[in-house]
């Protein structure tokens, strides 16, 4: 007996050997896990701490960035797509507010295909919104429609009423942007009905300020006028303090001043400069003020002198950086030197206003900057007049095809909420049928579904592919061109040098021959025809080389953009300019980054040269250095103190841009003897940047 009653009680010895070892395998498998949580967590702190450090406005731009990047490194290696999504979205919108482009794109991107994996509703109608808004800024109104389109229609579904009203009166804004005041209203309408119950008073006063800004540019100006008064009536409701009636009381005067009805006009610009705070709260909208005003009074009395308020608020706005609104000041001072007859100084403001809008791309003030030179000039009204209809066709054609995408959007828009309302129906209609046949029906809607998102994305692709190949055609047509070009000089070289030679060489050979007949004078005029020969010779031998040489001459793509910019200012400058560079360095080599930096920053002093210099004569220098390469721009300008002049947003851009590069500048200037600008970048920085 004695080995039965043995075998339970071994069993029961293993049973417990067993039953420790599984609770020891769950208690490292627990803490592993609790390890792993933790880590993740302090990782998501870190991420999220770096976010808050770049919100922090007192530090500068690039420092800002520097967190955000190490927020994103940190963020992507976080294997909780929970986690990583909502700090991807914070990282994005982020980039977005500081403006770099490339950052937001691709962390936009991420957010938007992790919402997607997730079916995060909310994140992803929140990336559609930041995209909008960058391709708003970037003036693409089709994009910017259609991605606040794509988050309207998923707060609409969510039934986030605030949210989707808001994305409606974006719409309504970026159509306004493009001409198509019809469907701006539309949307504008929509958003006012959703926000009336909601009783939000901001929204509403946004709402109704657009409709006024819709009609008065549809020359509807009593409407207009009725729109603003009840944009003023929400205003009134808002509880915050603020002083958005201003803008109201502007736009007001600005309704009566395109009516031709100036004496009404003025007491509303002089209620927005009489109130004593706007000029420090919001000094843009205090310029523009002034500019109206002063535009009103030289409309009423034409004898007064009122050069001192327009020059006032240009270097107010230059100050300021608000490139558009100068633009418009330089046409308002024009206009008002035009009535006094002052000609000379009508085609110098106009010819600003002209070159103000084009570094704006305002195409509305280009087009009547152009209209007034007509009018000022009557010598160059051809040509400013094909300019101003060449302009304006294209701009129609744009505009045109905007609103038929938009058109084209409302449709697909318009057919995703009846498809809605259909399959709704059929779900009252299938709600007594069996449970099975349901279930069945659901299946077939996902799939269904599933394989329109395949198709979607199979066709981005093919776009994208179709738009590569494309791209690679052009690079390749534009080699195949420089190569034809290369091949052509070469055989004309080939021709000139195997052929004309030749045949020159064969003359002289017998006029030598005919050289040993006899007469002194013979000879003497055959000797002149042999020298003759031998001068075109050699002249024929120099062109030849000269066209093997410009065979094979590189002319860099930088180097044109350099003096594309060069001819450009300098119609708005009205100097000289000389350009130099070092023709054996590769110019296009550079990294795009450094391109792109050091073409701003030029970009920079040559309209620095404009505003302040008031010089005859720019020289661009490029030249190699030992460590990298060095751009100089001089100037004969009045010059000033370097020590006592105050940093302007210009030289704090430069100075922004050259840390980006990692390089250096230095500003040589004093009274009376020009200025220089020096920007020396390191060939080095392009392998850091590339690889950081």
């Amino acid at each position: 007996m004695l080995p039965v009653t043995c075998r339970p009680l071994r069993s029961i010895k293993y049973l417990g050997f067993s039953l420790i070892a599984l609770l020891l395998a769950f208690s490292c498998s627990k803490k592993n896990d609790q390890l792993n949580n933790a880590q993740v967590s302090v990782q998501a702190d870190s991420a999220f701490s770096l976010i808050d450090s770049a919100s922090n406005t007192e530090l500068s731009v690039p420092d800002r960035l520097a967190f955000l990047n190490t927020a994103q490194k940190r963020a992507s290696v976080i294997e909780n797509d929970s986690l990583k999504i909502k700090l991807f979205s914070k990282i994005s919108f982020k980039y977005l507010i500081l403006k770099d482009s490339s950052n937001f794109r691709e962390t936009n991107q991420q957010t938007l295909e992790l919402a997607k994996i997730l079916n995060d509703s909310i994140t992803l109608a929140e990336a559609n919104w930041d995209l909008a808004d960058f391709y708003r800024s970037k003036s693409n109104s089709d994009n910017a429609y259609f991605h606040f389109s794509e988050a309207q229609k998923v707060y609409e579904k969510l039934n986030k009423d605030y949210e989707s009203a808001r994305m409606l009166y974006n719409m309504a804004v970026t159509q306004a942007d493009i001409k198509d005041y019809t469907g701006s209203e539309i949307n504008t309408i929509r958003a006012i009905e959703i926000l009336k119950p909601l009783e939000e008073y901001k929204r509403l006063y946004n709402c109704y300020n657009n409709l006024g800004s819709i009609t008065k540019e549809l020359k509807d100006f009593d409407r207009a006028l009725d729109y603003y008064k009840t944009a003023r009536e929400y205003q009134e409701k808002i509880s915050e303090e603020n002083t958005l009636d201003l803008s109201i009381v502007n736009n007001i005067g600005v309704v009566y001043l395109e009516q031709g009805n100036y004496k009404k006009a003025i007491p509303y610009f002089q209620e927005v400069l009489d109130n004593k705070s706007i000029i420090t709260k919001r000094p843009q909208l205090y310029a523009m003020a002034l500019n109206n005003l002063a535009y009103g009074k030289s409309k009423i009395d034409q004898k007064s002198d009122l050069s001192a308020y327009f020059e006032k608020v240009i270097k107010m706005q230059d100050s300021l950086g608000e490139i558009q609104d100068i633009s418009r000041s330089h046409y308002c001072f024009a206009d008002y030197y035009l009535s006094r007859k002052d000609t000379t100084q009508a085609i110098s403001q106009a010819k600003k206003a002209l070159g103000y809008s084009k570094i704006a791309s305002n195409n509305d003030r280009i087009l009547k900057s152009l209209q007034l030179l007509v009018k000022i000039e009557p010598s160059k009204s051809s040509y400013y007049n094909q300019k101003y209809i060449a302009l304006n066709d294209s701009l129609q054609q744009v505009e045109r095809q905007a609103r038929n995408k938009f058109a084209r959007i409302r449709f697909e828009t318009n057919e995703f909420i009846a498809e809605n309302q259909l399959l709704e129906r059929e779900k009252q209609l299938w709600t007594g049928v069996a449970i099975s046949i349901l279930l069945l029906g659901l299946m077939s809607y996902i799939i269904l579904d599933q394989r329109s998102k395949n198709q979607k994305l199979r066709f981005q692709q093919q776009q994208q592919a179709a738009n590569q190949e494309i791209f690679n055609l052009m690079l390749a047509q534009k080699e195949k061109l420089e190569e034809g070009k290369k091949i052509e000089q070469k055989r004309i070289s080939e021709e000139l040098h195997d052929g004309v030679l030749g045949k020159m060489l064969g003359a002289r050979m017998v006029l030598t021959g005919l050289n040993k007949r006899t007469g002194e004078e013979v000879v003497t005029e055959r000797k002149k025809a042999i020298d003759v020969l031998q001068d075109v010779e050699k002249e024929v031998r120099s062109i030849s080389h000269e066209l093997s040489h410009a065979a094979y001459q590189n002319i860099p793509n930088f180097i044109h953009s350099i003096r594309d910019l060069l001819d450009t200012v300098k119609a708005t400058g009205n100097f000289e300019y000389k350009f130099v560079y070092n023709k054996t360095f590769d110019w296009d080599s550079l990294d795009a980054n450094v391109k792109i930096n050091v073409y701003r920053m030029i970009q920079e002093s040559l309209q620095n040269c404009v505003k302040h210099a008031a010089c005859k004569n720019v020289i661009v220098e490029l030249s190699k250095t030992n460590i990298g390469f060095m751009a100089k721009i001089t100037d004969d300008g009045k010059g000033f103190k370097t020590s006592s002049r105050k940093k302007g947003i210009g030289l704090r851009n430069i100075s922004s841009r050259i840390k980006k590069i990692k390089g250096t500048y230095t500003i040589n200037s004093a009274p009376g003897k020009g200025t220089t600008v020096e920007l020396e970048v390191p060939l080095e920085t392009e392998t850091e940047h590339s690889t950081s």
